[in-house]
């Protein structure tokens, strides 16, 4: 629907900004925490940076937490590390943990900052991996529940909004990326026996939160990339729908129906998979009543037939930030991903897509009927600061504008959607580019290859959001 006006916000809308525990805290094994996985993990993307000291929030909480307030905001979505809760196997808690993330929280109330907590941020611990083979073994069920009522019992005071799973979809899809694929020969059954667990701890966390926390609400964060058919060839269509299944709807509506679908059940039949379900599971799945999807998006894709006698080929993210090293993959018989002629792409060929927010908050809406909100959209770039001290950053400040427009029209068409909370407010530690991918309304000096001082330059982007967020979404700039 066309409208003459600019999209209104509701009143009490949640403007905030994202982050996750390893890509932001810095002090990977200090006051008690021990290794996860994805500190490992960053070890192996050099030439970029790993996360030993990422933008050292962790020392700097105060300093970002004022920034965030003089802005304006009123929500940051953060996770908690598990191994800075729980660093070995003993089940003892880390008091130190504990306090970190009291004083975190405490410091967003004081300055009325409504805290939004991710549970499980692909950050596991690397004991958990040892002693339970990781998300590959059932042993990890218990685990994460008894994590997750920790936390739910020390913060569930003070924090009413809560997220399972981040982008659990993303960790299946790209598992080798990720960490989580730990035998690539057998990794097309396996991922699926994976995902089940997955499932159960999802389950776990819904049926604790809504246990002991008073008023409480959850939701998972799918990572969620529109998918449009490449022409109007029925077949592209048919391909289209084939890959939103694949990639993002077998998850939704597994956590919005709290069973598998017909498609995924006929898939698995089709490719001699058997994801282990045992008797329980899915009538534990099935008290996992969400209260609203949390959503990552920053991009879209466009899908085309795919003959089942074509020849495979793997999705190989543009690692570099150079343009035109993206491998689209095929899936013979489902679909190809292709390139989009409508659209510009960044310098790591996500292509950039406003109106691809819109679409999503409108299927996801039309599909499930739950209030939605935002946890992560961005624009990354290769940044630094210039001769007169700051950090100009149009781009950003275009792509922002053109995103949020379009979170406005969504909810002029009906839609619900109760917050907005962008990747990201600092620059972090990029998920396989370190620092050279900039993501934040505020610089981090730091680079991949030194660590320096770690002052914060709030960039142009960050006092056009501050102007947008205190007019609640009326100045546009």
């Amino acid at each position: 629907m066309f409208y003459n006006h600019d999209p209104k916000f509701p009143d009490n809308f949640l403007w905030g900004g994202s982050s996750s525990s390893w890509q932001v805290e810095g002090a990977v094994e200090e006051d008690g925490k021990t290794l996860s996985l994805m500190d490992l993990n960053t070890r192996t993307k050099k030439p970029y940076a790993d996360d030993t000291y990422a933008s050292d929030n962790y020392h700097h909480y105060k300093e970002d937490i004022k920034l965030m307030a003089n802005a304006g905001l009123s929500s940051y979505r953060f996770s908690i590390a598990w191994s800075r809760i729980y660093p070995t196997k003993d089940g003892k808690v880390n008091k130190k943990g504990l306090e970190f993330y009291n004083n975190l929280i405490n410091e967003l109330i004081k300055n009325k900052i409504t805290p939004i907590v991710t549970i499980y941020h692909y950050d596991m611990p690397v004991w958990i991996d040892k002693e339970y083979n990781g998300w590959y073994g059932r042993g990890i069920i218990d685990e994460f529940d008894k994590y997750a009522r920790t936390l739910f019992k020390e913060f569930g005071d003070r924090v009413k909004y809560w997220l399972s799973i981040n982008e659990q979809n993303m960790q299946i899809c790209y598992g080798d990326w990720l960490g989580i694929d730990k035998n690539p020969e057998t990794w097309f059954e396996d991922k699926w026996k994976v995902n089940h667990i997955m499932n159960l701890c999802h389950a776990k966390a819904v049926i604790a939160c809504h246990e002991l926390v008073p008023d409480g609400k959850i939701g998972p964060v799918p990572g969620y990339v529109p998918i449009y058919p490449y022409s109007s060839d029925p077949k592209d269509q048919i391909a289209a729908m084939n890959a939103e299944e694949m990639t993002e709807k077998v998850w939704d509506d597994l956590y919005a129906h709290r069973e598998y679908s017909g498609f995924i059940k006929s898939y698995w039949k089709e490719n001699n998979i058997n994801p282990d379900i045992r008797p329980g599971d899915m009538e534990l799945i099935g008290q996992a009543n969400i209260d609203f999807f949390g959503l990552n998006c920053y991009r879209s894709n466009t899908a085309k037939y795919c003959a089942p006698d074509d020849e495979a080929q793997a999705y190989e993210l543009n690692k570099s930030g150079k343009k035109g090293n993206l491998k689209f993959p095929k899936v013979p018989g489902m679909y190809q991903l292709v390139k989009n002629p409508y659209v510009k792409t960044t310098d790591w060929d996500w292509e950039i897509d406003p109106v691809a927010m819109r679409y999503m908050l409108r299927y996801v809406w039309d599909h499930y009927q739950l209030p939605m909100v935002i946890c992560e959209n961005g624009f990354g770039e290769h940044e630094e600061v210039s001769e007169d001290g700051k950090v100009h950053d149009p781009e950003r400040i275009k792509f922002m504008r053109d995103q949020i427009y379009q979170v406005g029209l969504a909810i002029q068409d009906g839609c619900k959607v109760f917050g907005y909370n962008p990747w990201s407010f600092l620059d972090l530690l990029s998920t396989g580019n370190g620092m050279s991918k900039r993501y934040g309304f505020v610089y981090i000096n730091t680079t991949d290859d030194e660590k320096l001082d770690f002052k914060r330059i709030p960039k142009d982007s960050y006092y056009w959001y501050a102007d947008l967020v205190k007019s609640n979404g009326k100045n546009w700039g």
